[in-house]
């Protein structure tokens, strides 16, 4: 998963997209590797990615796959997200005119607006028949 998301670096924005001919919003990217590379289908918006029934992730305890959640607007409402891949960085869409890239929870700005993770990959949903 962490090969694919890493592929789609240099991507460009686009909000409401969700392919590589096309473009991604932050959204759109997690769906488009979660479908690539696992099969799995995701909810579309960060707001319902954030909601769902799957457990949370203390920041010391990510591991490679795990969803990140920021409130760039201010405040604590998730408007943006993103794919850890390991070694404190992330990849995500980050805004217009933008493109895919990879970047640190360690920036200052990451720290400031970071909310929580989620871990959609389980041991259950890891296990082989």
């Amino acid at each position: 998963m962490l090969f694919r998301a890493l592929g789609l670096v240099g991507t460009p924005y686009r909000y409401g997209g969700n392919t590589p001919e096309g473009g991604f919003d932050c959204s759109g990217l997690i769906g488009y590797v979660y479908r690539d590379a696992a099969g799995i289908s995701l909810p579309r918006s960060t707001r319902e990615l954030r909601a769902m029934r799957t457990p949370d992730i203390r920041r010391d305890a990510l591991q490679s796959g795990d969803l990140v959640f920021f409130a760039t607007n201010g405040g604590r409402a998730v408007s943006h997200a993103g794919i850890y891949v390991g070694e404190g960085r992330f990849v995500h869409a980050p805004s217009s005119g933008g493109t895919v890239r990879l970047d640190s929870l360690d920036n200052v700005y990451w720290q400031r607006v970071y909310l929580d993770a989620k871990r959609v990959i389980t041991p259950e949903l890891a296990r082989n028949p």
